[in-house]
Protein backbone atom coordinates (compact mmCIF):
# COMPACT_ATOMS: atom_id res chain seq x y z
CA UNK A 1 0.00 0.00 0.00
CA UNK A 2 2.76 2.28 0.77
CA UNK A 3 4.90 1.12 -2.16
CA UNK A 4 1.94 2.17 -4.30
CA UNK A 5 1.01 5.24 -3.03
CA UNK A 6 5.13 6.47 -2.95
CA UNK A 7 5.04 5.38 -6.84
CA UNK A 8 2.46 7.66 -7.77
CA UNK A 9 3.62 10.40 -5.44
CA UNK A 10 3.66 14.29 -6.71
CA UNK A 11 5.73 16.99 -4.81
CA UNK A 12 7.26 16.66 -1.45
CA UNK A 13 6.99 13.08 -0.12
CA UNK A 14 6.32 12.51 4.10
CA UNK A 15 8.70 10.88 5.94
CA UNK A 16 7.11 8.40 8.30
CA UNK A 17 9.55 8.12 11.71
CA UNK A 18 8.63 5.23 13.61
CA UNK A 19 9.66 4.72 17.34
CA UNK A 20 11.85 1.79 16.73
CA UNK A 21 14.24 4.15 14.55
CA UNK A 22 13.45 3.23 11.26
CA UNK A 23 12.05 5.56 8.51
CA UNK A 24 9.33 5.27 5.81
CA UNK A 25 8.76 7.45 3.16
CA UNK A 26 5.74 8.12 1.55
CA UNK A 27 7.38 10.11 -1.75
CA UNK A 28 10.58 9.84 -3.27
CA UNK A 29 13.00 7.53 -1.35
CA UNK A 30 14.98 10.28 1.05
CA UNK A 31 13.40 13.20 -0.94
CA UNK A 32 15.00 16.22 1.38
CA UNK A 33 12.47 18.14 1.32
CA UNK A 34 9.74 15.75 3.10
CA UNK A 35 7.65 16.81 5.63
CA UNK A 36 8.16 14.71 9.00
CA UNK A 37 5.69 12.69 11.02
CA UNK A 38 7.38 11.32 14.00
CA UNK A 39 5.18 8.13 15.36
CA UNK A 40 5.18 8.37 19.04
CA UNK A 41 2.65 5.13 18.93
CA UNK A 42 1.83 2.54 16.35
CA UNK A 43 -1.91 2.91 17.22
CA UNK A 44 -1.43 6.22 14.99
CA UNK A 45 -0.57 4.26 12.54
CA UNK A 46 -3.73 1.54 13.07
CA UNK A 47 -5.94 4.98 12.97
CA UNK A 48 -4.84 5.97 9.59
CA UNK A 49 -5.31 2.94 8.02
CA UNK A 50 -9.14 2.38 9.49
CA UNK A 51 -10.34 5.98 9.84
CA UNK A 52 -8.15 7.87 6.82
CA UNK A 53 -8.54 11.14 7.69
CA UNK A 54 -10.43 10.77 10.43
CA UNK A 55 -7.95 8.35 11.56
CA UNK A 56 -4.80 10.79 11.09
CA UNK A 57 -6.61 13.91 12.75
CA UNK A 58 -7.40 11.24 15.83
CA UNK A 59 -4.34 10.67 15.98
CA UNK A 60 -2.80 14.11 16.11
CA UNK A 61 -5.16 14.61 18.77
CA UNK A 62 -4.37 12.07 21.07
CA UNK A 63 -1.17 13.12 20.84
CA UNK A 64 0.13 9.52 19.06
CA UNK A 65 1.86 11.56 16.67
CA UNK A 66 3.82 14.90 15.85
CA UNK A 67 5.05 17.38 13.61
CA UNK A 68 7.15 20.53 13.59
CA UNK A 69 5.12 21.33 10.51
CA UNK A 70 1.69 20.60 10.49
CA UNK A 71 0.50 22.35 7.41
CA UNK A 72 2.70 21.22 5.53
CA UNK A 73 2.56 17.36 6.03
CA UNK A 74 -1.46 18.12 5.69
CA UNK A 75 -0.81 20.13 1.96
CA UNK A 76 1.46 16.98 1.11
CA UNK A 77 -1.11 14.17 2.01
CA UNK A 78 -3.46 16.45 0.63
CA UNK A 79 -1.79 17.07 -3.02
CA UNK A 80 -1.71 12.95 -2.84
CA UNK A 81 -5.05 12.12 -1.48
CA UNK A 82 -5.63 9.92 -4.23
CA UNK A 83 -2.34 8.27 -4.39
CA UNK A 84 -3.13 7.46 -0.79
CA UNK A 85 -6.62 5.18 -1.48
CA UNK A 86 -7.67 3.93 1.48
CA UNK A 87 -4.97 5.72 3.48
CA UNK A 88 -6.70 8.50 2.79
CA UNK A 89 -10.55 7.68 2.66
CA UNK A 90 -10.15 4.79 5.37
CA UNK A 91 -11.89 0.96 5.40
CA UNK A 92 -14.88 0.78 4.14
CA UNK A 93 -16.80 -0.73 7.16
CA UNK A 94 -15.30 2.76 9.11
CA UNK A 95 -16.84 4.67 6.23
CA UNK A 96 -20.06 2.78 6.65
CA UNK A 97 -20.07 3.37 10.47
CA UNK A 98 -19.75 6.97 10.46
CA UNK A 99 -22.50 7.31 7.61
CA UNK A 100 -25.30 7.73 10.36
CA UNK A 101 -24.00 10.64 11.41
CA UNK A 102 -25.32 12.79 8.14
CA UNK A 103 -29.01 12.08 8.88
CA UNK A 104 -28.32 12.62 12.37
CA UNK A 105 -27.48 15.52 11.93
CA UNK A 106 -29.94 16.83 9.30
CA UNK A 107 -30.20 20.51 8.79
CA UNK A 108 -33.88 20.64 9.69
CA UNK A 109 -35.04 23.94 11.88
CA UNK A 110 -34.37 22.30 15.03
CA UNK A 111 -31.12 20.28 13.73
CA UNK A 112 -29.57 23.43 12.26
CA UNK A 113 -29.95 25.42 15.82
CA UNK A 114 -28.05 22.25 17.10
CA UNK A 115 -25.38 22.30 14.62
CA UNK A 116 -24.39 25.73 14.75
CA UNK A 117 -24.57 25.82 18.53
CA UNK A 118 -22.02 23.09 18.55
CA UNK A 119 -19.23 25.50 16.79
CA UNK A 120 -20.18 28.90 17.12
CA UNK A 121 -21.71 29.43 20.33
CA UNK A 122 -18.18 28.16 21.76
CA UNK A 123 -18.43 31.76 23.20
CA UNK A 124 -17.92 35.38 21.49
CA UNK A 125 -14.30 35.17 23.90
CA UNK A 126 -12.82 32.40 22.21
CA UNK A 127 -13.06 33.77 18.73
CA UNK A 128 -12.11 37.55 19.34
CA UNK A 129 -9.14 35.63 20.83
CA UNK A 130 -8.48 35.16 17.56
CA UNK A 131 -10.30 36.71 14.34
CA UNK A 132 -9.70 39.71 13.42
CA UNK A 133 -10.64 43.25 15.07
CA UNK A 134 -14.12 42.94 12.79
CA UNK A 135 -14.95 39.24 13.40
CA UNK A 136 -14.66 37.79 10.19
CA UNK A 137 -14.58 34.03 9.88
CA UNK A 138 -14.73 34.22 6.73
CA UNK A 139 -12.20 33.80 3.48
CA UNK A 140 -10.21 37.27 3.38
CA UNK A 141 -9.24 38.72 -0.07
CA UNK A 142 -5.85 40.05 -0.28
CA UNK A 143 -4.97 42.58 -2.43
CA UNK A 144 -1.15 41.93 -1.72
CA UNK A 145 1.63 40.24 -0.22
CA UNK A 146 1.75 41.54 3.52
CA UNK A 147 -1.45 43.19 3.59
CA UNK A 148 -2.63 42.95 6.94
CA UNK A 149 -6.09 40.64 7.59
CA UNK A 150 -7.60 43.05 8.69
CA UNK A 151 -7.36 45.08 5.54
CA UNK A 152 -7.77 42.09 3.66
CA UNK A 153 -11.66 41.43 5.44
CA UNK A 154 -12.59 44.91 5.01
CA UNK A 155 -11.92 44.28 0.97
CA UNK A 156 -13.82 41.27 0.80
CA UNK A 157 -16.75 43.19 2.02
CA UNK A 158 -16.00 46.03 -0.30
CA UNK A 159 -15.68 44.03 -3.54
CA UNK A 160 -19.06 41.71 -2.75
CA UNK A 161 -20.79 45.36 -2.66
CA UNK A 162 -19.27 46.35 -5.68
CA UNK A 163 -20.09 42.99 -7.45
CA UNK A 164 -23.90 43.41 -6.31
CA UNK A 165 -24.08 47.24 -7.07
CA UNK A 166 -24.73 48.25 -3.39
CA UNK A 167 -26.24 51.77 -3.28
CA UNK A 168 -27.54 54.06 -0.37
CA UNK A 169 -30.83 53.30 0.59
CA UNK A 170 -30.62 49.99 -0.21
CA UNK A 171 -32.75 47.41 1.38
CA UNK A 172 -30.40 44.23 2.08
CA UNK A 173 -31.46 40.79 3.46
CA UNK A 174 -28.19 38.96 4.93
CA UNK A 175 -28.24 35.49 6.09
CA UNK A 176 -26.56 34.14 8.33
CA UNK A 177 -24.64 37.13 9.42
CA UNK A 178 -21.92 36.06 11.81
CA UNK A 179 -20.68 38.72 14.25
CA UNK A 180 -22.25 41.69 12.20
CA UNK A 181 -19.32 42.46 10.01
CA UNK A 182 -20.76 42.54 6.46
CA UNK A 183 -24.08 44.57 8.35
CA UNK A 184 -22.12 47.02 9.79
CA UNK A 185 -19.97 47.87 6.43
CA UNK A 186 -23.14 47.96 4.26
CA UNK A 187 -25.06 50.13 6.75
CA UNK A 188 -22.04 52.49 7.24
CA UNK A 189 -19.93 52.50 3.59
CA UNK A 190 -22.92 51.66 1.27
CA UNK A 191 -25.76 53.74 3.18
CA UNK A 192 -28.08 50.73 3.06
CA UNK A 193 -30.79 49.72 4.73
CA UNK A 194 -29.87 45.66 6.17
CA UNK A 195 -31.93 42.69 8.23
CA UNK A 196 -29.17 40.37 9.13
CA UNK A 197 -30.43 36.93 10.43
CA UNK A 198 -28.97 34.87 12.75
CA UNK A 199 -29.80 30.88 14.02
CA UNK A 200 -26.72 31.37 16.97
CA UNK A 201 -27.66 32.75 20.59
CA UNK A 202 -24.19 34.39 20.97
CA UNK A 203 -23.57 35.91 17.28
CA UNK A 204 -27.09 37.26 17.69
CA UNK A 205 -26.25 39.20 20.87
CA UNK A 206 -22.85 40.53 19.38
CA UNK A 207 -23.21 41.65 16.41
CA UNK A 208 -26.61 43.50 18.09
CA UNK A 209 -24.50 45.68 20.45
CA UNK A 210 -22.06 46.21 17.84
CA UNK A 211 -24.31 47.97 15.64
CA UNK A 212 -25.53 49.53 18.62
CA UNK A 213 -22.06 50.81 19.98
CA UNK A 214 -21.38 51.78 15.74
CA UNK A 215 -24.73 54.11 15.97
CA UNK A 216 -26.26 52.40 13.07
CA UNK A 217 -29.19 50.45 14.68
CA UNK A 218 -31.52 52.66 12.99
CA UNK A 219 -29.88 50.72 9.87
CA UNK A 220 -29.11 47.24 10.90
CA UNK A 221 -32.08 44.90 12.25
CA UNK A 222 -30.27 41.93 13.58
CA UNK A 223 -32.60 39.18 14.28
CA UNK A 224 -32.35 35.79 15.66
CA UNK A 225 -34.12 33.67 12.81
CA UNK A 226 -33.86 30.75 10.39
CA UNK A 227 -33.01 31.75 6.93
CA UNK A 228 -36.32 30.19 6.07
CA UNK A 229 -38.50 32.18 8.60
CA UNK A 230 -37.62 35.13 6.51
CA UNK A 231 -40.39 37.51 4.70
CA UNK A 232 -40.28 40.04 2.52
CA UNK A 233 -39.01 41.44 -0.65
CA UNK A 234 -35.44 43.04 -0.45
CA UNK A 235 -32.86 44.65 -3.31
CA UNK A 236 -30.44 42.93 -2.55
CA UNK A 237 -29.56 39.26 -0.42
CA UNK A 238 -26.32 38.68 0.45
CA UNK A 239 -24.73 35.56 2.18
CA UNK A 240 -21.22 35.22 2.83
CA UNK A 241 -20.15 31.42 3.74
CA UNK A 242 -23.43 30.02 5.36
CA UNK A 243 -24.62 28.34 2.45
CA UNK A 244 -22.28 25.41 3.48
CA UNK A 245 -23.83 25.16 6.62
CA UNK A 246 -27.22 24.61 4.88
CA UNK A 247 -26.88 20.73 4.04
CA UNK A 248 -27.56 19.15 0.21
CA UNK A 249 -31.02 18.19 1.18
CA UNK A 250 -31.37 21.56 2.08
CA UNK A 251 -29.82 23.26 -1.23
CA UNK A 252 -33.30 24.04 -2.95
CA UNK A 253 -35.05 25.35 -0.16
CA UNK A 254 -31.87 27.95 -0.09
CA UNK A 255 -32.33 28.71 -3.51
CA UNK A 256 -36.15 29.27 -3.31
CA UNK A 257 -35.49 31.79 -0.29
CA UNK A 258 -33.45 33.50 -2.27
CA UNK A 259 -35.66 33.63 -5.08
CA UNK A 260 -38.50 34.56 -3.04
CA UNK A 261 -36.54 36.95 -1.39
CA UNK A 262 -34.90 39.20 -4.11
CA UNK A 263 -36.92 42.04 -5.50
CA UNK A 264 -37.90 41.92 -9.48
CA UNK A 265 -34.40 43.55 -10.23
CA UNK A 266 -32.81 43.03 -7.13
CA UNK A 267 -29.95 40.47 -7.09
CA UNK A 268 -28.32 38.23 -4.57
CA UNK A 269 -24.18 38.34 -3.99
CA UNK A 270 -22.36 35.03 -1.79
CA UNK A 271 -19.29 33.65 -0.85
CA UNK A 272 -19.45 29.90 -0.93
CA UNK A 273 -16.82 27.46 -0.18
CA UNK A 274 -16.31 24.97 -3.04
CA UNK A 275 -15.23 21.30 -3.11
CA UNK A 276 -13.35 20.53 -6.82
CA UNK A 277 -15.92 19.00 -9.21
CA UNK A 278 -13.81 15.62 -9.51
CA UNK A 279 -13.69 15.01 -6.27
CA UNK A 280 -17.40 15.95 -5.10
CA UNK A 281 -18.75 12.38 -5.67
CA UNK A 282 -16.77 10.60 -3.22
CA UNK A 283 -17.01 13.66 -0.61
CA UNK A 284 -20.77 13.67 -0.78
CA UNK A 285 -20.91 10.22 -0.07
CA UNK A 286 -18.68 9.57 3.24
CA UNK A 287 -18.49 11.69 6.54
CA UNK A 288 -14.97 13.72 6.63
CA UNK A 289 -12.72 15.13 9.44
CA UNK A 290 -14.71 18.30 9.69
CA UNK A 291 -18.23 17.13 9.15
CA UNK A 292 -17.02 14.79 12.08
CA UNK A 293 -15.54 16.88 14.55
CA UNK A 294 -15.95 20.61 13.61
CA UNK A 295 -19.09 21.44 11.74
CA UNK A 296 -21.87 18.68 12.34
CA UNK A 297 -24.13 19.20 9.11
CA UNK A 298 -22.08 20.61 7.05
CA UNK A 299 -21.64 20.26 3.17
CA UNK A 300 -19.84 21.76 0.64
CA UNK A 301 -21.33 21.98 -2.72
CA UNK A 302 -18.91 22.34 -6.46
CA UNK A 303 -18.97 25.13 -8.18
CA UNK A 304 -20.98 22.87 -11.00
CA UNK A 305 -23.70 21.75 -8.44
CA UNK A 306 -24.06 25.75 -7.35
CA UNK A 307 -24.74 26.90 -10.93
CA UNK A 308 -27.55 23.77 -11.30
CA UNK A 309 -29.29 24.68 -7.88
CA UNK A 310 -29.71 28.39 -8.91
CA UNK A 311 -30.76 27.75 -12.08
CA UNK A 312 -33.29 24.93 -11.19
CA UNK A 313 -34.74 28.20 -8.66
CA UNK A 314 -34.65 30.42 -11.80
CA UNK A 315 -31.32 32.15 -10.86
CA UNK A 316 -28.79 32.64 -13.19
CA UNK A 317 -24.97 32.51 -11.72
CA UNK A 318 -22.92 35.52 -12.79
CA UNK A 319 -19.26 36.96 -12.64
CA UNK A 320 -17.43 35.01 -9.87
CA UNK A 321 -14.64 35.57 -8.26
CA UNK A 322 -12.27 32.49 -7.22
CA UNK A 323 -9.88 33.12 -4.73
CA UNK A 324 -8.81 29.66 -2.65
CA UNK A 325 -5.30 30.84 -2.49
CA UNK A 326 -6.05 34.01 -0.12
CA UNK A 327 -8.12 31.86 1.54
CA UNK A 328 -4.92 29.29 2.75
CA UNK A 329 -3.24 32.63 3.36
CA UNK A 330 -6.37 33.73 5.94
CA UNK A 331 -6.28 30.31 7.33
CA UNK A 332 -2.59 30.98 7.97
CA UNK A 333 -2.78 33.75 10.02
CA UNK A 334 -5.66 33.14 11.50
CA UNK A 335 -3.25 29.55 13.18
CA UNK A 336 -0.75 32.37 14.04
CA UNK A 337 -3.41 33.78 16.14
CA UNK A 338 -4.94 31.54 17.43
CA UNK A 339 -1.46 30.07 18.55
CA UNK A 340 -0.39 33.50 20.09
CA UNK A 341 -3.83 33.03 21.89
CA UNK A 342 -4.16 30.01 23.54
CA UNK A 343 -2.35 30.88 27.01
CA UNK A 344 -5.56 32.68 27.33
CA UNK A 345 -7.73 30.34 25.85
CA UNK A 346 -6.53 27.74 28.01
CA UNK A 347 -6.91 29.95 30.78
CA UNK A 348 -10.57 29.94 29.82
CA UNK A 349 -11.08 26.54 30.51
CA UNK A 350 -10.17 24.84 26.52
CA UNK A 351 -8.03 22.15 27.00
CA UNK A 352 -4.86 20.31 25.40
CA UNK A 353 -7.42 18.29 23.62
CA UNK A 354 -9.28 20.95 21.80
CA UNK A 355 -6.09 23.02 21.62
CA UNK A 356 -4.78 20.04 19.33
CA UNK A 357 -7.98 19.50 17.24
CA UNK A 358 -8.25 22.90 16.48
CA UNK A 359 -5.09 23.52 15.62
CA UNK A 360 -5.24 20.52 13.47
CA UNK A 361 -8.83 21.75 11.40
CA UNK A 362 -6.70 24.62 10.55
CA UNK A 363 -4.07 23.13 9.13
CA UNK A 364 -6.56 20.79 7.11
CA UNK A 365 -7.98 23.78 6.07
CA UNK A 366 -4.97 25.57 4.23
CA UNK A 367 -4.17 22.41 3.24
CA UNK A 368 -7.18 21.65 1.31
CA UNK A 369 -7.16 25.19 0.01
CA UNK A 370 -2.97 25.39 -0.82
CA UNK A 371 -3.33 22.12 -3.23
CA UNK A 372 -7.02 23.17 -5.18
CA UNK A 373 -9.36 20.83 -3.40
CA UNK A 374 -11.46 23.75 -2.07
CA UNK A 375 -11.92 27.01 -3.28
CA UNK A 376 -13.94 30.27 -2.45
CA UNK A 377 -16.07 31.71 -4.44
CA UNK A 378 -18.09 35.51 -4.78
CA UNK A 379 -20.71 35.36 -7.02
CA UNK A 380 -23.79 37.16 -8.27
CA UNK A 381 -27.35 35.61 -9.11
CA UNK A 382 -29.80 37.02 -11.00
CA UNK A 383 -33.09 36.27 -12.35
Amino acid sequence: MFQRASEAWQGPGVRLALPYGRDLDLGPAGDDRAAVMRVQDLRAIRRLLLGGDIGLAEGYVAGEWETPDLARVLTALAANFEALSVLGLGHPLHRAAQAPLKLLRANTPRGARRNIHAHYDLGNDFYGAWLDEGMSYSSALYGFAGETLEAAQTRKYAALAQAIGLRAGQSVLELGCGWGGFAEFAAREAQAKVTAVTISSAQHAYASARVARAGLADRVDVRLCDYRRTEGRFDRVVSIEMFEAVGERFWPTFFQVLQQRLAPDGCAGLQVITMRQDLFAEYRRRVDFIQKYIFPGGMLPSEERLQAGARQAGLHLTAPRRFGADYATTVRDWAARFERAWPLLEGKGFDRRFHRLWRFYLAYCEAGFATGRTDVLQFVLRR
